[in-house]
């Protein structure tokens, strides 16, 4: 159930590895921060380290990882921050339950075509998956699940750099600010 008293507003950026959701979400971040608003930014990576490190990488342990990130943001924005949450998180479930317990809520997902992600690989997950020496990689064994209604789409081909896309999705979603 959504709180009445929620001030906050969670930005979700989703999408694969290499899609540039922490480059993008922390200068998103930056510019939210500089307009004066109270916000925090949150990491996938991090959040796993923190907050589920005692999980695994299998598909049960990312679910509840996903779920874990969901509510914290939900704990955050209902405190009247802005959280701005890099993540991949592609389940539909953690999703739904976003949009339907946090009150104001923007699922920003980055899109790339698979060739793009490989050739970027900044953790090296699709090389080491494809030579078989990682398993549960998403988009590699892992089937990723598209958002099935984002508030925003931004195909990130590498067509526009981080500050060109930011700058448009902040017009897009913060029009006044």
């Amino acid at each position: 159930m959504v709180s009445s008293m929620t001030s906050g507003v969670v930005y979700w950026f989703t999408g694969l590895s290499g899609a540039g959701k922490t480059t993008i979400g922390r200068l998103f971040y930056e510019r939210i921060k500089a307009s004066g608003r109270s916000a925090v930014f949150l990491d996938g990576d991090d959040l796993r380290e923190v907050i589920a490190d005692d999980l695994s990488y299998d598909v049960a342990g990312r679910k509840r990882s996903a779920m874990r990130n969901a509510k914290l943001c939900k704990l955050l924005s209902d405190q009247g921050l802005d959280v701005v949450c890099s993540t991949v998180s592609l389940w539909h479930d953690c999703q739904r339950w976003n949009r339907q317990n946090i009150g104001h809520y923007k699922e920003i997902y980055l899109r790339a075509p698979l060739r793009t992600l490989f050739a970027r690989d900044p953790k090296g997950l699709y090389a080491q998956a494809t030579q078989g020496k990682i398993k549960n990689v998403w988009g590699v064994d892992i089937p990723a699940e598209e958002p099935e209604s984002p508030a925003v789409i931004l195909d990130n081909d590498g067509s526009k750099t981080p500050e060109e896309i930011v700058r448009e999705l902040f017009e897009t979603l913060l029009p006044t600010a």
